[in-house]
């Protein structure tokens, strides 16, 4: 388990102390704060007429090996599965994104000093988007915000999502 001083020294906040104890891969300890918890994210264009919300959470899989995250946006309106592994022969954390869509995505993670970059390669009809970059950073006052950048084949932004998370216990992934 993470204690306090390494939860500080990867930039984390107490507040969001992790609760799963079982065996997780060394190089996924810096997600450990995520797992058993579920957050509750608004887009920043949401409005009161048309919300967009996302459920996601963050589960401890494969003997630990791994970390599985479901998540839904608007009841099921769209979801996703990931699996988030270490991968020994490119030594870095890597993932595999599958959507209710039907195109996926595969990519890697940088985890440091409470911020995670991520760059994954998508694959599918997705509207001419070929790569998706974001920056996840937990904030002191128990906040995930995310920014995420839509390329595409000639690595232009075409869109883009920011997405502020809170944990919610009561808040439910649903799938249609």
């Amino acid at each position: 388990m993470l204690t306090a001083a390494l939860l500080t020294a990867l930039g984390v906040s107490m507040l969001a102390a992790p609760t799963e104890t079982g065996s997780l891969n060394a190089h996924l300890e810096p997600l450990r704060v995520f797992l058993n918890k579920t957050w509750r994210g608004t887009f920043k264009e949401s409005t009161p007429e048309k919300p967009m919300i996302d459920v996601s959470h963050y589960e401890r899989a494969m003997n630990g090996q791994a970390i599985r995250v479901l998540h839904s946006v608007n009841d099921g309106m769209y979801g996703g599965e990931s699996l988030i592994y270490w991968d020994e022969g490119t030594k870095s954390v890597r993932y595999f994104y599958l959507t209710t869509a039907g195109f996926r995505t595969e990519g890697t993670m940088t985890l440091e000093k409470g911020k995670i970059t991520s760059v994954e390669k998508v694959e599918g009809e997705t509207n001419g988007i070929a790569l998706v970059r974001a920056v996840s950073e937990l904030t002191a006052d128990g906040h995930l915000k995310v920014k995420a950048d839509y390329l595409d084949k000639n690595g232009k932004v075409v869109g883009g999502r920011e997405t502020d998370y809170v944990e919610d216990s009561k808040a439910v992934v649903k799938f249609k």
